[in-house]
C-alpha cells in the first residue's frame, strides 16, 4: 500500500504551519523541470538495465521505468530526467489533500496497474488506508537518550539493543571503533541484535513484539556476558538455528528548525525503482514492500535478511522494515538527528555515525568514516574498502574467527548535530546530496 502521501499529509495536518499548496509547489516545479542524473542514479540504472537485458519482456511490462527512468537503456550521468505527469498528481494533492491521491482518477490508475500485473488491490483498500502514529522507543545509553522508530520497523529497537549490549560489554564510546577489540565487540552486538530481530519482530498489531524485554537490563546483561572477547561464535549461538540452504529505493532527510523542532524522516519504495510498476498517467512507480514480509520460510529477502514467522503477510499487516530515524538528546537538549537508506545496513550505519558523534566527531567526519556491518545471517562481517586498512586490525579480526568481506558502501546517512556554534550538518558522500540552511 502506498503510504508516504498519507503519512506526510498526517504530519502536516498535525504539526505543520504553512499552507499545503505552498509546500507542494517546489515539488511540482521539480517534476516539470526535471533533475540531472548523478553518479549514484547512473550506477543504480546500470544495474537495472542489465536486469532488463536478462528479461526482455520487462521493457513492455515496465515501460514507464524503461522509457522514462532509464531512457531506454541509454541513461548516463548528466542526463535530464523529468516527470511532468507527476505534477498533475501533486496538484491534486495540493487541492484535495489525501482524497487527491487515495480517491478519484489516481486511485483508479493505481488499482488498474496493480491488477494488470497480477496483484490484488481495490479502491476501498486505498480509500480506507490510514497512517498510524505510535510511541517511539527510548533508551538511555552512553549518557544520552536515544529515541527511535518502534515496530513494525526493527530499526529503533535493534539499534538500541546493540548500543546497550556495547555499553554493558565495556565498549569505549570515545574510541571511534579504531581497533580490533572494539570492532569485535561491535560485530558481536550486531549479531545478537539481528538474531533477535529475526526471531521476534513483526507488526505489533498482529504479533507480540517483546520490546521492553529486549531492551531490559536482564536481557542486555545476558547478551553482553555471552560475548567471547577472543573469538566469535557460530550463528546458532545468537538465536535461531540457521535455515537449511533452500539495495535500495530508500531516502532519508533530517531537519532542525529555528524553534528547535526536529524531524528524522525515512521513506522507501524498498528496492531501487520499487516494484518497477509505473503509474504512467501520473508519473510515479509503486513500491515492492511485500518483499519485506517473510514469503518463503528459510529464504532470505532481497537484502539477505532471514525473517521469522512473526513477519508472515496478513491482510492489513505492515511489513517489518529496517528504517531507523533517530533523535539523540544529552543533558543540554537535542544533540543529533540522523537516519539512513540502505536496507538492513540502515541500522548499523546510523548507529556508527551516532557513536562517532558521541566521540566528538564533526558531522562530516561522523558520516565519512569507514563503516562495518553484520546482520547475523549471512555470517559475514562486511567492511567498507577504507575500514581498518592500517595496522593488523583485519588480520586480528580474522584470527577471532570473523569471515571478512568487502562492500562498496554500508548505508547512506544524513546527519545534523549540535555544535558550539549552532548546527553542523552533513550528507553522506556515498550517495551525494548536500546540506542546506535557511
Amino acid at each position: 500500500m502506498p503510504g508516504t502521501v498519507a503519512g506526510l499529509l498526517y504530519a502536516h495536518e498535525k504539526y505543520g504551519k504553512l499552507p499545503l499548496p505552498e509546500i507542494v509547489q517546489p515539488a511540482i516545479e521539480l517534476a516539470e523541470s526535471g533533475f540531472r542524473v548523478d553518479a549514484h542514479y547512473a550506477e543504480m540504472a546500470e544495474r537495472l538495465i542489465e536486469r532488463f537485458a536478462e528479461n526482455p519482456g520487462w521493457k513492455k511490462r515496465f515501460s514507464f521505468v524503461w522509457e522514462r527512468m532509464l531512457l531506454e537503456g541509454e541513461v548516463k550521468e548528466g542526463d535530464l530526467i523529468s516527470a511532468p505527469e507527476q505534477a498533475r498528481v501533486l496538484r491534486l494533492i495540493a487541492e484535495r489533500g489525501k482524497a487527491g491521491f487515495y480517491e478519484g482518477e489516481v486511485a483508479r490508475q493505481i488499482v488498474h496497474a496493480v491488477r494488470k500485473d497480477g496483484g490484488d488491490m481495490t479502491l476501498s483498500d486505498l480509500r480506507n488506508y490510514r497512517p498510524r502514529e505510535t510511541e517511539p522507543v527510548r533508551a538511555r545509553v552512553f549518557g544520552c537518550e536515544f529515541v527511535g522508530m518502534p515496530p513494525p520497523s526493527s530499526g529503533g529497537v535493534t539499534m538500541l539493543e546493540a548500543l546497550l549490549i556495547l555499553e554493558a560489554a565495556g565498549y569505549d564510546a570515545q574510541s571511534m571503533c579504531d581497533d580490533s577489540h572494539d570492532a569485535h565487540l561491535m560485530a558481536e552486538a550486531f549479531k545478537h541484535a539481528f538474531a533477535d530481530r529475526s526471531m521476534w519482530f513483526g507488526d505489533p498489531d498482529f504479533v507480540d513484539v517483546p520490546t521492553q524485554w529486549l531492551l531490559s537490563h536482564d536481557n542486555i546483561v545476558q547478551r553482553a556476558a555471552s560475548i567471547d572477547f577472543a573469538h566469535t561464535q557460530p550463528p546458532e549461538a545468537y538465536g535461531l538455528s540457521p535455515p537449511a540452504p533452500v539495495d535500495g529505493g530508500t531516502s532519508h532527510f533530517s531537519v532542525v528548525d529555528a524553534a528547535g523542532n526536529a524531524v528524522a524522516c525515512t521513506e522507501t519504495i524498498n528496492l531501487e525503482f520499487g516494484s518497477l510498476v509505473g503509474i504512467d498517467k501520473f508519473g510515479f512507480v509503486l513500491n515492492d514492500e511485500m518483499d519485506d514480509f517473510l514469503t518463503v520460510p528459510g529464504e532470505p529477502n532481497a537484502f539477505g535478511l532471514v525473517q521469522g514467522e512473526q513477519n508472515l503477510p496478513e491482510p492489513g499487516k505492515r511489513p517489518l522494515s529496517s528504517m531507523a530515524p533517530t533523535l539523540v538528546f544529552d543533558d543540554e537538549g537535542l544533540l543529533a538527528v540522523a537516519g539512513a537508506s540502505g536496507g538492513p545496513r540502515i541500522i548499523t550505519a546510523t548507529m556508527q555515525v551516532l557513536l562517532n558523534v558521541l566521540a566528538g566527531a564533526s558531522a562530516d567526519e561522523a558520516v565519512t568514516r569507514p563503516r562495518m556491518h553484520h546482520q547475523w545471517l549471512p555470517n559475514r562481517l562486511y567492511l567498507e574498502p577504507g575500514a581498518f586498512v592500517e595496522g593488523a586490525v583485519r588480520a586480528e579480526l580474522e584470527s577471532r574467527g570473523h569471515l571478512l568481506d568487502e562492500r562498496g558502501q554500508i548505508g547512506n546517512v544524513q546527519l545534523i548535530r549540535r555544535s558550539v556554534s549552532g548546527w553542523d550538518a552533513a550528507c553522506d558522500p556515498r550517495k551525494g546530496g548536500k546540506p542546506v540552511g535557511y
